[in-house]
């Protein structure tokens, strides 16, 4: 479940108290780190960050309508998800992301295909998500897509 609101500040509003705090702190970190040319947005109900139309006209091959997605986060029922499909797209990032979190991170990584699970909010390492997020350009995820997912 999905933590509803129209703008990120009532997403953020609207989730759990205990959370509040680490979303923005999550929000903050991405933004002070992600390169230049992602865009903050609302996708699928999170909070995310895409890459703009005026970038890349294309959109998600998924929706065309739809800006490249990139980065998103969530309150969910029982955990902040954390998705980046960089990491879903690049075997060479995932392993360094990791292999960092263990070395940064007394729990066992809880993780999906592109989505990390922090069950406890005092859990979530900012330093290593602002590391991550600056290791790939605008640039560096449209050629990555291209090369993994867009039909051709």
């Amino acid at each position: 479940m999905i933590v509803p609101g129209k703008t990120i500040d009532e997403i953020i509003a609207n989730s759990p108290e205990e959370r509040q705090e680490a979303l923005k702190m999550l929000r903050s970190t991405i933004q002070k780190h992600i390169p230049k040319g992602f865009e903050e947005c609302i996708s699928y109900g999170m909070i995310g960050y895409s890459v703009p139309h005026s970038i890349y006209p294309d959109g998600y091959h998924c929706d065309p309508k739809i800006a490249l997605p990139f980065v998103s986060f969530a309150s969910q029922k029982n955990f902040i998800a954390f998705y980046h499909m960089g990491m879903y797209a690049d075997p060479t990032l995932l392993d360094w992301f990791t292999n960092e979190y263990k070395k940064r991170v007394p729990s066992k990584l809880d993780m999906g295909k592109s989505c990390v699970r922090f069950k406890k909010a005092d859990q979530i390492p900012f330093d290593l998500i602002g590391e991550l997020m600056q290791k790939i350009t605008v640039e560096d995820w449209i050629a990555t897509y291209e090369t993994n997912y867009k039909r051709k």
